[in-house]
């Protein structure tokens, strides 16, 4: 006869917190407020994570021991809600155990590279869910949603630093974009149906859409090959980026679907594109897609709504079945405004809008933000933490640039700011790109209305060719003659020097 188990009060009370903490975004301070709750410590908001984690994880294993001397401590052995309690602690002892394995693995593939590496711990890991009752095909499944989480984490917890207000949105607004809101439902009914959602980052040049982009790309799910005991695909190659502004209009058409030996001058043998390569497990990147011209989005949008593709000179349909991550630093409501960006590729694009922030706000945000980046970017060039070289750095930048300096290159400025510090002892900020920021100056110009018509459009081309360095892009976003851009650029560069 089948003997039930009940959770005592209290063990119902800690499970439903650690079950509450599992449907929580790690990146909203409520799941910081969750751990402190868990583990009876009230401030947390100092200790690291791994700290954290010695004070979560001996408390909740140490109830799930009782309960297995207690009684069988199976998931079948509790009915109703304390068998949903008892099945969610089980996977937060089971995740968190292992947590260290995971990042060991992460970083083993990072050094493997494309082929996928071995699970030493994986065997351990299953045998230990099916002695508590898990059947075969959710432990499996169980395993590939644990390292998605870890990865999802670690891609961005560690690619976008930062303690400001609109970086930890940013963190959050990415982790929904990889589990949704509700990672319960994802775990249900989305995780193998992430390829209908395209997302469209938004952004200066220099933000990091690139780097937000990888953790979405690196964070798919990747079934587990439980016979090979590894993962179906390595997370190195599930991501794929190109940037759209590099190709001329002839070739762009190639690059992205591929063409057939003979089908133009020039197409000596077979190519595969870009969406050819996508990996079902991962993201195709497509980087600055406010420049591509209408007839392409055009194809783009029919590849996104159909599935299917055929490469230049040939009718064969290919299937395509990652995700779409689309990224732009151009003002999009004015492209389609203009009829430069069409409306219904734009809504196939935006299921999800994330902005990048420019630095700028961050540092508005919190002043610290700066020797953030200054430490991440020396530990990425000496290979680990150097507060020596971090304060050489950081002396250097507070000595020679203006106290609201606006970081008109954004992230990607710091990093070859830092870069040159260390060859050369100095940087002066960004050339012609002062602390007048031409984006300041043409916000304060329009708040303030005091442009002419004239002035504005002259300020407005200066601020694209400051960004791009090419007349070409500026009369294209702008639908002015070259001639005319440079005219007046020229013009209010002279106005600056005067």
């Amino acid at each position: 006869m089948k003997t039930t188990s009940r959770l005592t009060a209290a063990d119902r009370n800690l499970f439903a917190l650690v079950t509450q903490a599992i449907f929580t975004n790690p990146f909203d301070d409520e799941r910081l407020a969750l751990d402190a709750q868990i583990s009876g410590v009230p401030d947390l908001a100092s200790i690291s994570e791994r700290d954290r984690l010695q004070l979560l994880l001996p408390r909740i294993t140490g109830c799930l021991k009782r309960l297995e001397r207690e009684g069988p401590g199976r998931l079948e052995s509790f009915e109703g809600e304390d068998r949903r309690l008892v099945e969610y602690a089980y996977l937060f002892h089971f995740f968190h155990r292992h947590i260290d394995d995971f990042d060991d693995l992460i970083q083993a593939q990072l050094s493997a590279g494309d082929a996928p590496c071995a699970v030493p711990f994986a065997r351990d890991l299953l045998a230990g869910m099916r002695r508590r009752g898990f059947c075969e095909a959710e432990c499996s499944r169980y395993l590939a949603l644990f390292f998605q989480i870890r990865r999802a984490y670690y891609f961005i917890e560690k690619g976008l630093v930062g303690r400001s207000p609109c970086m930890k949105q940013l963190r959050k607004a990415l982790w929904y974009n990889v589990f949704t809101h509700d990672i319960g439902l994802y775990d249900r009914y989305l995780w193998n149906s992430m390829e209908d959602f395209s997302t469209l980052l938004l952004g200066e040049t220099g933000t990091g859409k690139g780097t937000a982009a990888a953790a979405i790309g690196r964070s798919g799910c990747i079934p587990f090959d439980a016979k090979k005991n590894a993962f179906e695909a390595s997370f190195t190659k599930t991501f794929l980026a190109i940037n759209l502004s590099q190709y001329p209009e002839s070739l762009i058409e190639s690059e992205l679907f591929g063409h057939r030996k003979g089908s133009f001058t020039g197409a000596v043998d077979h190519h595969e594109g870009v969406f050819a390569r996508s990996s079902p497990h991962g993201a195709l990147f497509l980087d600055e897609i406010g420049e591509i011209s209408v007839p392409v989005q055009i194809k783009l949008l029919q590849v996104l709504q159909e599935r299917t593709f055929s490469p230049v000179g040939s009718h064969a349909q290919k299937r395509f079945e990652g995700r779409v991550i689309a990224a732009t630093n151009s003002p999009l409501n004015d492209l389609r405004a203009r009829g430069l960006f069409r409306d219904d590729f734009f809504y196939r694009l935006c299921s999800d809008v994330i902005t990048v922030p420019p630095l700028r706000q961050r540092i508005q945000e919190v002043r610290e933000e700066l020797d953030d980046l200054v430490d991440l970017f020396v530990r990425r060039i000496v290979g680990e933490p150097s507060p020596d070289l971090v304060e050489v750095v950081g002396s250097e930048l507070n000595a020679s640039l203006p106290a609201h300096y606006a970081w008109p290159g954004n992230v990607r400025e710091v990093e070859q700011a830092v870069r040159r510090i260390l060859l050369t002892g100095r940087y002066e900020g960004a050339g012609e790109l002062d602390s007048t920021d031409e984006a300041v100056r043409l916000e304060n110009g329009i708040r303030a209305g005091t442009f002419s018509a004239k002035e504005l459009l002259g300020h407005y081309c200066t601020l694209l060719y400051r960004r791009s360095g090419r007349f070409e892009d500026v009369s294209r976003r702008t639908g002015l003659d070259p001639r005319t851009v440079k005219k007046h650029i020229e013009r209010v560069n002279r106005e600056e020097t005067s």
